[in-house]
């Protein structure tokens, strides 16, 4: 007799650069969400979908949770936090190359706080330690709570990647396809455009500057004939002094960015595309909820 179809919802919960999204873009086999080394990378909620013969999971995306300095901070932390309500499973994910401090402690206790979730405990980016830094850090991070299943992975070299799965779809009820077998993504197409630009200025440029970014989408336009889409774009920041930082001497910043986003557009389209990317200011906008939420980061509008 064949096993009945298994779905569900996971939420992905840990520190700023726990490694969440990059475990998310392992798992769906390609990039879905973006990535960098800078604190609140993530500032949407989104869901990606894998659909496999007998199991639709639905990770969840989170944000970084970490000690708020802004209104945007405390909106992220939110949008965390309540992605932890009304799921089957709650992974909690651990650097396996940083030493367990009180921000893991903290995020530990909002996951023993669910009720009616599995909890499942990661450590990811076991690739950059050894054996026995990884079983201690497994034995503290045991401390932190109560776990229905333990995974050791790497998403960035592929290791058990698998081993997630199957422990997800271990405690995934019986239910439904909630979305379509070829949709890998909730997000809307303006928000991910939005955000495969701004993860090259993540990438690009350091200290506050990355922060104080914001970018909207406000135009797309599909050319039939030339199979083409024409992209008109805004990078928000929060000070002229940035901006001349972002745009740089003669263009050249703002120029690189376009370029290498405009790949990996080209790669998730298909197809040609044409960046018109503008910067602009507006002052203190991290500090405004209404600005937060017109960006769609946070719980979003």
């Amino acid at each position: 007799m064949a096993e009945k179809f298994k779905s569900g919802f996971v939420t992905l919960v840990g520190r700023p650069n726990a490694g969440k999204s990059t475990l998310i873009n392992a798992v769906v086999g390609h990039k879905v969400a973006i990535t960098s080394n800078t604190a609140q990378t993530t500032r949407h909620r989104f869901r990606a979908i894998v659909t496999r013969d007998d199991v639709q999971m639905i990770m969840v995306d989170t944000p970084g949770l970490h000690k708020p300095h802004d209104a945007l901070g405390e909106e992220l932390n939110t949008s965390a936090i309540k992605a932890m309500e009304d799921v089957d499973v709650v992974a909690f994910l651990i650097d396996a190359s940083k030493p367990i401090g009180r921000g893991d402690e903290w995020v530990a206790a909002q996951v023993r706080a669910v009720r009616h979730a599995r909890k499942i405990l990661v450590i990811s980016k076991a690739d950059l330690v050894d054996k026995d830094t990884v079983i201690a850090q497994l034995e503290a991070a045991r401390a932190l709570g109560r776990w229905d299943d333990e995974v050791v992975l790497s998403s960035k070299s592929g290791f058990n990647v698998e081993g997630f799965e199957t422990a997800v779809a271990r405690w995934l009820p019986e239910g439904p396809k909630w979305f379509p077998d070829d949709m890998d993504t909730d997000q809307p197409f303006e928000v991910l455009v939005a955000e495969f630009i701004r993860e090259k200025i993540l990438r690009s440029f350091r200290d506050e500057v990355p922060h104080s970014i914001g970018v909207s989408a406000d135009q797309i336009e599909y050319d039939r004939g030339k199979d083409m889409y024409r992209i008109y774009a805004v990078v928000y920041v929060e000070r002229d002094s940035q901006k001349g930082i972002i745009i740089g001497r003669g263009g050249e910043c703002i120029k690189k960015v376009g370029i290498e986003a405009r790949h990996d557009l080209e790669q998730l389209l298909g197809c040609k595309v044409f960046l018109d990317l503008q910067v602009k200011v507006k002052k203190n906008w991290r500090r405004d909820l209404n600005q937060i939420r017109r960006f769609g980061y946070g719980e979003g509008i």
